[in-house]
């Protein structure tokens, strides 16, 4: 396993591979991803990292990319060229947005499911720890 050198990294990919994301593609996902970082010479600045399950399973497939906090939903394959231009540009495609970070918590946008409550009693307690 590798040991990666993480100074010249300014932002990181996290492409879900959990069930469903796996059963709708996240291996090419990944790979498509992986493949158009690797081509455009951005190794050293774009990490990425499969993961298992986000929780975000009716998005599927999964991306998160940080430190902007944006949640993407719907990612193919085809779609690694502009997921990695709006890395570089800052550009959004708004379509393929599920939540992003407004500085206190997760926005979900027009058209995102928004899924199933949390226990409100559980965050509120752990919430106060922070």
């Amino acid at each position: 396993m590798a040991t990666w050198n993480l100074t010249s990294t300014q932002q990181h990919i996290l492409i879900c591979n959990g069930s469903s994301c796996k059963k709708a593609g996240a291996e090419e996902v990944t790979q498509s991803i992986r493949q158009e970082i690797t081509e455009r010479g951005l190794d050293p600045v774009l990490h990425t990292s499969r993961t298992l399950c986000n929780g975000r399973c009716q998005d599927k497939c999964v991306v998160i990319a940080y430190p902007e906090g944006r949640w993407y939903k719907e990612v193919t394959s085809e779609d690694a060229a502009w997921f990695v231009d709006t890395l570089i540009t800052g550009a959004s495609r708004e379509d393929k947005v599920s939540h992003a970070y407004n500085g206190t918590c997760f926005e979900r946008t027009d058209g995102t499911v928004a899924g199933v409550e949390k226990d409100v009693a559980i965050v509120k307690k752990v919430s106060k720890t922070f």
